[in-house]
């Protein structure tokens, strides 16, 4: 549909997700508003910044884990070449750290899948005004996150490293520094986390969104 079609008073989505029936579900639920109209879909991160570029929509929906490239990545990409982009991030993942690269990316709402329909209205009409929309547990999450002291991108590298199940020595041959300042990264990252030994610290990874199995 090209651009000169669609009216002018209608907020005009783009929906990025990786699941078929997800973008079909969610592109229904939105064509019922009279206020709204899906405009573009797209099955990746590549995909979705080159609809934005050829669409330039109101709201853009991006789901953060797809194939070829991921949410925040085509987040970043696009706010990079558009400042006025207002992209709501509509994903399962919870993790705080999630919530934290999509906004710190330029996202300028954060929702989860499980929202009732009439949040997620809410939050694109909320974000086509060019106002924020943070789910309520989704800011919860980003405000607990900046209290916990934060990790370094070293720290994070051991961290991931940890979390396929691999030895100090074996840490050490892939990020080529000793033994022993693979100790002392180790030490720093288990105080940060509040926990005692490296299981703890993967759980805590995983949990906040550090790290994924994935």
């Amino acid at each position: 549909m090209s651009n000169s079609v669609v009216q002018s008073n209608l907020i005009r989505v783009l929906i990025a997700d990786d699941h078929p029936v997800v973008r079909q579900g969610l592109a229904a639920m939105i064509e019922r508003e009279p206020d709204m109209i899906v405009i573009a879909q797209a099955s990746d991160g590549r995909s979705a910044i080159e609809m934005f570029r050829e669409y330039q929509p109101d709201v853009t929906l991006m789901d953060l884990r797809m194939p070829k490239m991921g949410g925040v990545g085509a987040i970043d990409a696009i706010c990079s070449e558009f400042d006025d982009a207002r992209i709501i991030v509509l994903t399962t993942f919870d993790g705080d750290e999630d919530i934290y690269r999509g906004l710190q990316a330029g996202a300028k709402g954060y929702l989860l899948k499980d929202a009732e329909p009439d949040e997620l209205l809410t939050a694109i009409r909320t974000v086509a005004s060019n106002q924020k929309y943070l789910q309520p547990t989704v800011g919860a999450k980003l405000a607990e996150r900046m209290s916990y002291p934060k990790l370094s991108d070293r720290e994070k590298q051991v961290l991931r490293l940890m979390a396929v199940g691999k030895s100090n020595q074996e840490i050490s041959s892939a990020l080529r520094i000793s033994e022993s300042t693979v100790k002392f990264h180790i030490n720093n990252i288990l105080s940060k986390l509040g926990v005692h030994d490296r299981t703890q610290a993967v759980l805590v990874a995983l949990k906040r969104g550090f790290v994924s199995l994935s």
